[in-house]
């Protein structure tokens, strides 16, 4: 279940933003609703991920607009924390707890190079987990590569998914698995983050999922798609015959 920020809300936000982004999107609590414990919480932070060909030239730009955003390295300019970016974790640079347009937010700053690798060799899976997920599209150029490594990513989450399931399962234990995908091996998830956080973000937001992955289900040669029974039965794979 989405939260009831308006089109406009998030328009305004990336007003405040130089523009030339190839990928903008919202993502996590603050967009889509989750189940349990948290999933009422009011007034969350809402994050972002903004997508940009020519780093320097975007921490340039916004280090004239929203100086204040960055921590110390404002004052390193933007060679140094774009290579800070690029070197360093997931190749994604954050500003946190920053009100903009009256809304608390953080926003993350990718090279488009590094998130299609990311895409399509799930060299960290920290941007494209995410995206594995519903969010909030705000921004996508046409940009053939980018939108190819996009469906792709998409359709690489079904088939590892389809690995660890048995024979029949329902769209739920599908998506969950796909959801899960991410955070195998978080630390997060030992230290602190509710055990069943992934299945309270699938619980709530099975219509979101679906319209993510159903087309890719239906094309799917390996899997036949009850849609209307929300059941999924991977197909008998035919023995090769002998010549």
């Amino acid at each position: 279940m989405s939260l009831p920020i308006s089109e406009v809300t998030f328009r305004r936000i990336l007003a405040n933003f130089p523009e030339n982004l190839s990928l903008a999107f919202a993502y996590g609590s603050g967009v889509y609703r989750q189940a349990g414990p948290n999933g009422s919480r009011k007034n969350l932070m809402l994050d972002f991920v903004f997508t940009v060909d020519d780093p320097v030239t975007w921490h340039s730009k916004n280090l004239q607009q929203n100086r204040s955003h960055y921590s110390f390295l404002r004052f390193c300019g933007p060679k140094v924390i774009t290579k800070v970016q690029n070197n360093y974790g997931a190749g994604i640079y954050y500003n946190t707890m920053i009100t903009c347009a009256g809304k608390l937010i953080k926003y993350g700053v990718i090279s488009t190079e590094t998130l299609i690798n990311d895409l399509l060799t799930w060299n960290t899976l920290y941007v494209a987990g995410r995206l594995q997920k519903p969010v909030r599209i705000l921004s996508l150029k046409e940009d053939t590569a980018l939108r190819a490594a996009l469906e792709s990513n998409l359709e690489s989450a079904v088939t590892a998914a389809f690995l660890m399931l048995p024979e029949s399962f329902s769209e739920e234990d599908l998506f969950v698995q796909i959801a899960g995908l991410s955070y195998s091996g978080d630390f997060r998830m030992l230290m602190g983050e509710e055990k069943g956080k992934v299945v309270n973000i699938v619980k709530p937001n099975i219509p979101h999922f679906r319209e993510l992955y159903g087309q890719i289900l239906v094309q799917n040669p390996q899997v036949l798609y009850k849609q209307n029974q929300g059941q999924l039965e991977i197909k008998a794979q035919k023995p090769n015959s002998l010549s």
